[in-house]
């Protein structure tokens, strides 16, 4: 398995293309990402160390979390609520709820031989560090690694899809800023958080196309079906 150290290096290496217009990202295909029946949201023990085992195979994960929005003036943040991993083929959806679940996360999220990828990680981490005691190691944020390669803004999911993958990711604002925290999440929820998680990988992959034969040696298998992991049903 490559180093951090040296996956921060190939994303530094990387070459990637200018920073599209809002204009011209309108008029890019979509992104073509996870569908609902790639999405599986875990809720048991089981389901959580088959999960944990997939990642730990893949050794690189797409990685983010979703907060209930607050609204009113002097109200507390009580996030994260729901924290999602995705590989290439599928995505894990935990709600941060329970002692397996905590567990579970805080697992994956301290684990050195698995890199979380994502955008704009510091406020994930310090809200992990802050709900669950959760020290973040091995991450990459893309944000970081694209403005080593000369961007100076600050870019997010949205435009670093559009610059690196040529398509147009898009987030709605309504899901956005969803009720998070509720019980049961809806279809679109889960959606959207799995896709989330999922572009950040996609942008690391395309980033590092030339180098995956060397950083796949031990980590880059496809990983397993997680048959025991409950598949999200369609949405009605």
């Amino acid at each position: 398995m490559a180093l951090y150290s040296e996956v921060m290096q190939q994303m530094t290496d990387a070459t990637i293309a200018q920073r599209p217009s809002r204009e011209e990202i309108s008029l890019l295909p979509p992104f073509v990402g996870l569908t609902l029946d790639c999405v599986h949201l875990l809720k048991t023990p089981a389901q959580f160390e088959a999960a944990r085992g997939a990642i730990q195979r893949a050794g690189f994960v797409g990685f983010d979390t979703e907060s209930k929005p607050t609204f009113a003036k002097g109200e507390l943040a009580s996030g994260p609520h729901v924290v999602q991993f995705a590989l290439r083929e599928q995505a894990f959806i935990v709600r941060v709820d329970g002692e397996a679940a905590c567990a579970f996360i805080k697992s994956v999220v301290e684990c050195e031989a698995v890199v979380k990828v994502g955008f704009g990680l510091k406020s994930d981490r310090t809200v992990l560090l802050s709900k669950l005691g959760a020290r973040n190691r091995a991450m990459v944020d893309l944000a970081d690694a694209l403005r080593r390669k000369g961007i100076r803004q600050t870019l997010g999911a949205k435009a670093a899809v559009a610059m690196v993958l040529g398509q147009r990711l898009q987030k709605s604002r309504s899901v956005t800023t969803s009720n998070w925290a509720r019980q049961t999440l809806l279809p679109k929820q889960l959606l959207y958080a799995a896709n989330d998680a999922y572009a950040a990988l996609a942008v690391f992959y395309a980033l590092d196309l030339h180098l995956a034969p060397v950083l796949a040696v031990e980590t880059f298998e496809p990983a397993e079906a997680v048959t025991s992991v409950e598949s999200v049903p369609p949405p009605d």
